[in-house]
């Protein structure tokens, strides 16, 4: 009982360590960092998965790494260079932060006590290709992957432990290609980007580099930093940089690969995401219909041909709504001759022409009203019936070949007096 009371206490404090760690003032940090207490210090480390999550930086991708917001990673690319790669590595130890270098083969060929260097004060370690070409978007696959494995070769080659390797590799220039990433990632190395730079590689002031940094950092809020540990005005500008960071309430992340013995950092698909969608911002697409769960799952049986009436060796032959057209007609009784037989002289006969049509109403109001007919009858000009028997042997000529019992003429001219 006494030793399941002090397991609970210290999972208790260990948890109230953490949060500390994870929520406490720029004060809390500096005072991590002996000899320098108004030091910015490291907030906190997060591990990644590069299998979970294969490419990062917002400049080039969808996501990022999962930061809070006034967050940043510093990261410095094409070293070792001693005279100010050296410098870069004092200036960070004496404000105790921890960034992220990425190396080039060529030049940790030449300057692997430089390599070491990075290794022993803590900081991440990837690789940005052996000769930094500006052609990754253009050159043969095959190039390309001489390009990475000859900086992974080398740099690991001046580690006193090669497992120190992140696999994190940046692509010179931000050149990317998909077959590199494609190349990259099927190895498990996880492809960075970033999300803003100070563009430090051009020709410009220290100042300039500061500048850039901060508007471009206040304008998303936190981030990914691109920065270069082999340029002067990179130096020159980085105390600047971090002092400024301090003033604004801006907090350093580390961040370091996962391995066997240590997971990632549990985080949720959203937090990978710059400016994480809310309720306040509209979406200009409908979301995606969910896969529901039914309760019942049972289907129902698939007709048989005996359902369909259908011989099966002609059902291939025909398609559906003719096969059920052709097995009701099937069903139903023969028609008689007479049914489709018609009585000379009948109304219907008199319809099939526009003269005739005109005679069988004059013949169905006359059955309806004898006398009012025949008086109406007895009213008609000589010369309407006069033009009414020219027209006539026309209309019983067209009745001829439409019908096989055409009306005779005369019993039409009878009918219509």
């Amino acid at each position: 009982m006494i030793g399941s009371s002090v397991a609970f206490r210290t999972r208790s404090w260990t948890v109230l360590l953490l949060g500390l760690l994870t929520t406490a003032p720029p004060a809390a940090f500096a005072a991590n960092c002996p000899g320098h207490p108004d030091a910015l210090g490291t907030s906190r480390t997060i591990v990644v998965d590069p299998h979970e999550h294969p490419r990062i930086g917002t400049m080039q991708y969808r996501e990022t790494l999962p930061l809070k917001d006034h967050e940043v990673v510093l990261t410095f690319d094409d070293g070792p260079l001693p005279k100010n790669s050296n410098q870069v590595l004092q200036i960070l130890a004496d404000e105790c932060i921890k960034a992220t270098f990425f190396t080039i083969g060529s030049q940790a060929k030449a300057n692997p006590e430089g390599v070491r260097k990075l290794v022993a004060a803590g900081h991440t370690v990837g690789t940005h290709s052996m000769n930094h070409p500006l052609t990754f978007n253009k050159m043969p696959i095959e190039k390309a992957e001489a390009e990475i494995n000859g900086g992974i070769e080398w740099t690991s080659a001046a580690m006193t432990d090669p497992s120190q390797l992140a696999p994190f590799f940046r692509i010179p220039g931000l050149m990317r290609a998909e077959g590199v990433e494609d190349y990259l990632i099927s190895r498990g190395i996880q492809v960075w980007s970033a999300d803003f730079p100070a563009d430090d590689w051009r020709h410009v002031s220290p100042d300039r580099v500061y500048q850039l940094a901060i508007q471009r950092l206040e304008a998303k809020g936190k981030g990914i930093l691109l920065l270069h540990d082999i340029q002067a005005r990179t130096v020159a500008a980085l105390p600047k940089i971090i002092r400024e960071l301090k003033a604004r309430g801006y907090r350093i992340v580390h961040v370091v690969p996962a391995t066997a013995d240590r997971p990632a950092t549990p985080t949720t698909a959203v937090e990978w995401l710059l400016h994480p969608p809310t309720e306040t911002v509209p979406i200009a697409r409908w979301p995606a219909v969910p896969n529901f769960v039914f309760t019942e799952t049972k289907t129902l049986p698939a007709p048989s041909l005996a359902d369909l009436n259908a011989q099966p060796a002609h059902q291939p032959l025909l398609p559906r709504k003719a096969m059920v057209q052709a097995d009701v007609a099937a069903t139903l009784p023969v028609p008689g001759r007479d049914l489709f037989a018609i009585p000379e002289g009948s109304i219907e006969v008199l319809l099939s022409t526009t003269l005739s049509r005109r005679a069988a109403t004059r013949l169905a109001m006359a059955a309806e009203t004898p006398h009012a007919a025949k008086g109406k009858a007895a009213r008609v000009p000589a010369r309407r019936t006069a033009h009414a028997a020219h027209a006539a042997p026309k209309h019983a000529a067209q009745a001829k070949s439409a019908t096989p019992h055409p009306t005779r003429v005369a019993s039409l001219k009878k009918r219509a007096q």
